[in-house]
């Protein structure tokens, strides 16, 4: 049955266009706010040749909400793989058009979206052209998104504050609307430097989650990046997002406690990658925990499974007492 519950989505890149398919299974109020500080690949070049914001995420996100034949779906995806548009996407081309004949780029997104018959609405956190800059602990600056994962100096180098140029860009108005009306804002699940604290660090955001009386959940990712979360564990999560935000921003922390198969463990560890631990005596001081099997393996790849995720945080919306240990 599909309620009338409005759910703000905010992160970006793979963890959040997967979470966007199982809630539109439970409503349709959803907004998705997405990150535009990409720059690499397809979305670095359109940024570069043309000006525009980082079409990626968002096509992600449209894809996802998207109710379309899915031959549709399948061509908004695809990648071509050689020529000059060699690693462009369809969707991505597609914004960039649309781009190009509106006045703003949330104004394409919501030509796209209207064009593609989305369930709710994808908003880009911002319309400015952000770069992202980290602070390393060792006093270097590690400039662009793109760069930020990929630094490999290991957790004895970590992130210490993420920065974004210009400072305190304006957020898109439908943004700060729909979080001031949200029954339930969800952080996550994504990249944690590069696709959600992105969004927080955008003028207003911040003030608009601290304000509003929804339930703020925030999905801790399964695994761990290389670059970015080295040997974090769930509680070093939360805190990051607080130091870029405030304490007490999440209500409740979603994490996984599924068993990671050991040749996935294996694979993953030659990625500079392991499961997220769940330290629970530390989560619990700053948040209600929920643990549960939300673990979907797919072509050797960790993901949540969408499903379970999804009906956790509309049940957690509408009872915040309530804890998913299945």
């Amino acid at each position: 049955m599909i309620s009338d519950t409005k759910v703000v989505a905010i992160g970006g890149g793979t963890g959040l266009s997967t979470m966007l398919k199982g809630l539109k299974l439970h409503t349709h109020n959803i907004t998705a706010v997405v990150t535009v500080a990409d720059d690499g690949g397809s979305s670095g070049i359109l940024r570069s040749d043309l000006g525009m914001l980082a079409p990626g995420d968002v096509r992600n996100c449209v894809s996802a909400l998207a109710e379309v034949d899915p031959v549709m779906g399948e061509l908004l995806n695809f990648r071509f793989k050689d020529g000059s548009l060699k690693g462009h996407s369809l969707g991505n081309l597609f914004l960039a058009a649309l781009n190009e004949t509106s006045s703003s780029f949330d104004e394409a997104v919501k030509k796209f979206s209207h064009l593609t018959g989305v369930v709710g609405t994808v908003y880009p956190v911002t319309n400015e052209s952000v770069t992202l800059s980290a602070l390393l602990e060792d006093g270097r600056l590690i400039e662009g998104e793109s760069h930020i994962g990929v630094h490999h100096d290991g957790p004895k180098n970590g992130i210490v504050k993420l920065m974004v140029n210009p400072e305190k860009p304006k957020a898109v108005d439908g943004v700060i609307k729909a979080l001031e009306k949200a029954d339930i804002i969800v952080l996550g699940p994504g990249s944690l430097y590069t696709s959600i604290i992105p969004n927080l660090l955008v003028d207003g955001v911040v003030d608009a989650i601290k304000k509003s009386n929804a339930v703020k959940i925030y999905v801790c990712n399964i695994m761990s990046q290389a670059g970015e979360t080295e040997n974090y564990t769930v509680s070093d999560h939360l805190a990051a997002i607080e130091r870029h935000s405030y304490e007490g921003i999440a209500d409740i922390v979603i994490a996984n406690n599924a068993i990671i198969p050991e040749s996935l463990r294996i694979k993953y560890a030659s990625e500079h990658a392991r499961e997220v631990m769940i330290d629970s005596i530390n989560v619990l001081k700053r948040a209600k925990l929920v643990q549960g099997n939300l673990l979907l393996v797919r072509s050797d790849k960790i993901r949540h499974n969408f499903s379970r995720l999804a009906r956790t945080i509309m049940r957690l919306g509408s009872d915040v007492n309530y804890f998913e240990n299945k």
